[in-house]
């Protein structure tokens, strides 16, 4: 270690400040600062985590889920849907999917089903906003006409399943606001519990309840619940997969609804990313050329 003096310079005069120990007291100083720093941060996350309401909770993880399933392009997919009444009668329909991201606004989908032959050709196009209400057009063969899908009308049964307009799009986050509720196990998973409520006042529900694992912030549930407030449907998400290392995707989904008893299940196969879909593919023109 160095004895010496410290020399300072303060409002232009000098002062000799004698026997300092400048190798101990620097390092002590060091020290210091770097432990009263941790201990900042420490106190400061804790601080924000306690400050954290269950509101702005619920709103980040709803912005990290959609964030984490940003810059996909577009797909496309295969699906079945089976629809079974609460009798066990069944009745089968397969459809092809198309969704192309569109960047500061909201998706464009398109659902076209190519069977049985008596629905062949129906196809469901929507145009997804973030801050204005979403557009959807149903284009029915048999009578060459493309018919706009009224606010009032989302609610309603998509092709007599049990999943409605509005469930056949991807909601914005600016759609809703939100509220944590809890964490708990969801099977081999820790899961988060999340109340969703839209704000457009045509919505068919006045609430959804959601539960995404931790890890990945898939859905793996969601209960839905009437203008009424009572629990309508349920839907739920199995055998996920990734796609080009980065994109989760459910291969089945069930919506359950509790008033009817019947069910309609969506199995999604077949998907493929980056195809370089095209705008002209989402328009109401496009729809008439349907095959």
């Amino acid at each position: 270690m160095i004895n010496q003096t410290l020399k300072i310079e303060y409002n232009h005069e000098s002062r000799t400040v004698p026997h300092i120990d400048i190798y101990l007291q620097s390092n002590r100083f060091f020290v210091l600062c770097a432990l009263t720093l941790l201990l900042s941060i420490s106190r400061f996350a804790t601080i924000s985590a306690e400050a954290e309401t269950p509101e702005e909770k619920g709103m980040r993880i709803a912005l990290q889920a959609s964030e984490s399933n940003e810059g996909f392009g577009d797909f496309s997919a295969e699906l079945t849907m089976v629809i079974r009444d609460r009798r066990g009668g069944e009745s089968t329909r397969q459809m092809r999917f198309k969704v192309l991201e569109v960047p500061d606004d909201g998706d464009k989908s398109l659902f076209v089903f190519d069977q049985p032959r008596d629905v062949k050709g129906t196809a469901l196009l929507t145009h997804a906003h973030i801050n204005a209400p979403d557009d959807q057009w149903l284009y029915l063969p048999a009578l060459k006409k493309v018919k706009r899908i009224s606010a009032s009308e989302r609610s309603g049964s998509f092709m007599g399943s049990e999943f409605a307009y509005e469930d056949m799009r991807a909601g914005e986050v600016a759609e809703y606001t939100y509220k944590y509720l809890r964490e708990e196990p969801c099977g081999d998973l820790t899961c988060t519990v999340i109340e969703q409520y839209p704000l457009d006042e045509k919505s068919g529900y006045s609430k959804k309840v959601i539960w995404q694992d931790t890890e990945e912030l898939r859905s793996w549930k969601m209960e839905l619940y009437d203008r009424k407030e009572s629990h309508l449907k349920t839907l739920t998400f199995a055998n996920y997969k990734q796609h080009v290392d980065k994109y989760w995707r459910a291969e089945e989904q069930t919506m359950e609804n509790h008033l009817t008893g019947a069910t309609t299940v969506l199995e999604w196969t077949e998907f493929e990313f980056g195809k370089d879909l095209e705008e002209s593919e989402f328009t109401q023109t496009a729809l008439r050329r349907i095959r």
